[in-house]
């Protein structure tokens, strides 16, 4: 089997929200950007190993917006890239800034035919929407045309931004150094994947999603705190409580879309990886990880052995 070979499955269409969730920013934005916040260096780190006899996968949890203050990373982290012989992303990170890849973005986050966000939306939410995006310095004018999952990514980013986020996270950082040091690299899923799973975001219940969002934004800061201090420490009890079991009980659509449906898809390629020589560094958003139906989990079901990796 050829593990660089992309998948070819979408993930199936985000349904109707459960109940609402006050938490909806880190089902949307959170999800796709996984941010992270400077926080002391710990013992642990959310960097484990899943073996089988003499065969080893490292998994890592990573964070896709990070402060030059966040480095160095737990040093766990390191262990693991050393160890390993080749290291497989989410998606293939060269790829981020093709411009044919932009242009399929624009595609598929805009609509095509009659709709606007305003033809969609009901009129306090739209109202709502246009007073943050116009404090953000985007008119509204020029947003029509956008789908919610790309203008509420876009008004996430702006705020991380803000609070000195940049796009050079885990994911990021790594793949420069594999790229320098002649290490293969593969993905798990394909950059058009990620592209439909945002395109397809709050579809059929827009006015609940956008407004959700925009109330989750206005106490970003807090949120943050609360799950990067969780991530640093590879604290699976308190990810799982504070991040994955809120999402699974308020908006299980969009549990089972952006993380069951896509674990469940990668679990045999990482199985298959057992069986080949060399060792992989998996780096997955953090959410991927923990849980119930999280990877860790799945493997540990099927009976690979999981342990922290040291950090020391």
């Amino acid at each position: 089997m050829n593990r660089y070979v992309k998948l070819s499955e979408k993930p199936a269409k985000v349904q109707r929200l459960k109940t609402p969730a006050h938490g909806l920013l880190r089902l949307s934005a959170a999800l796709l950007l996984l941010f992270a916040i400077a926080a002391p260096a710990q013992a642990d780190a959310p960097v484990w190993q899943a073996s089988k006899d003499e065969s080893v996968v490292y998994l890592g949890g990573t964070i896709h917006l990070l402060r030059s203050r966040d480095y160095p990373l737990p040093a766990a982290f390191e262990t693991a890239y050393q160890a390993s012989d080749r290291l497989f992303f989410e998606i293939d990170q060269s790829q981020m800034m093709d411009m044919a890849v932009q242009a399929r973005m624009m595609q598929q986050l805009t609509y095509q035919d009659e709709r606007t966000l305003q033809s969609v939306l009901d009129e306090s939410t739209y109202a709502a929407l246009t007073a943050h995006a116009e404090s953000a310095g985007l008119p509204m004018a020029m947003m029509q045309k956008f789908k919610p999952g790309m203008l509420l990514s876009t008004l996430s980013m702006i705020e991380f931004q803000r609070r000195g986020f940049t796009p050079q996270g885990v994911d990021a950082f790594f793949n420069t150094r594999a790229m320098g040091d002649g290490k293969p690299r593969g993905e798990l899923e394909t950059i058009d994947q990620q592209i439909a799973l945002l395109a397809g975001m709050g579809e059929g219940f827009e006015s609940e999603f956008v407004a959700y969002t925009l109330s989750d934004l206005e106490n970003v800061g807090e949120a943050i705190e609360e799950l990067v201090a969780a991530w640093r420490t590879g604290d699976r009890e308190t990810l799982a409580t504070t991040f994955i079991n809120p999402m699974l009980e308020e908006a299980p659509a969009l549990y089972d879309t952006m993380l069951v449906a896509r674990n469940n898809n990668w679990m045999p390629q990482i199985e298959a990886m057992f069986a080949e020589p060399g060792t992989e560094f998996v780096l997955v958003g953090a959410a991927h990880l923990v849980g119930e139906h999280g990877l860790l989990a799945m493997l540990s079901e099927r009976g690979y052995e999981i342990s922290r990796v040291d950090a020391d």
